[in-house]
């Protein structure tokens, strides 16, 4: 029932902010899909258009962040030299790997993802990170030891 009373109205919805209805629909199948296969959607929503509202505005964030990664890794492909660039399908499995990353440190406070990208993406110094940031030396390595771990032990943490 609230597929068939709502869908209709979500695409547009999610049309109206993207201005593509292929990602719309997209992303209004994604929003459904979530919401059957989440354990805390409840069984009686009160305000139905709100809680889908709600989940689809989540879902065209991380597509907004998913693009612009996408944009950022072709850009800096554009500027390797010939020899670096690769395959579709290896392009492919990198930017999967770009975005499962991302989502993984999404979930760090903004210091500690901070902390950790400025040492392994720019090549900084744990002194270096630590003047830059004002915190001690111990500190960012706790931060990027817990960067570390999120991303190293992803996997063990959904399978259980």
């Amino acid at each position: 029932m609230l597929y068939s009373d709502h869908h209709g109205w979500l695409k547009g919805w999610l049309h109206r902010r993207l201005g593509n209805s292929d990602h719309a629909a997209d992303l209004a199948h994604d929003t459904f899909i979530r919401l059957l296969s989440s354990e805390r959607t409840p069984t009686v929503i009160d305000e139905p258009r709100a809680f889908l509202t709600t989940v689809a505005q989540n879902l065209v964030s991380n597509h907004w962040r998913r693009q612009k990664l996408e944009r950022a890794y072709l850009e800096a492909l554009a500027q390797a030299p010939e020899p670096v660039a690769s395959s579709p399908e290896a392009r492919a499995i990198l930017l999967e790997t770009l975005f499962e990353l991302d989502r993984l440190l999404d979930d760090l406070p903004p210091l500690a993802r901070r902390a950790f990208l400025m040492s392994q993406l720019d090549g900084q110094t744990h002194a270096q990170v630590a003047d830059a940031l004002g915190i001690s030396i111990a500190t960012v390595k706790r931060h990027i030891v817990r960067a570390l771990q999120r991303c190293c032990f992803a996997d063990l943490a959904f399978t259980g």
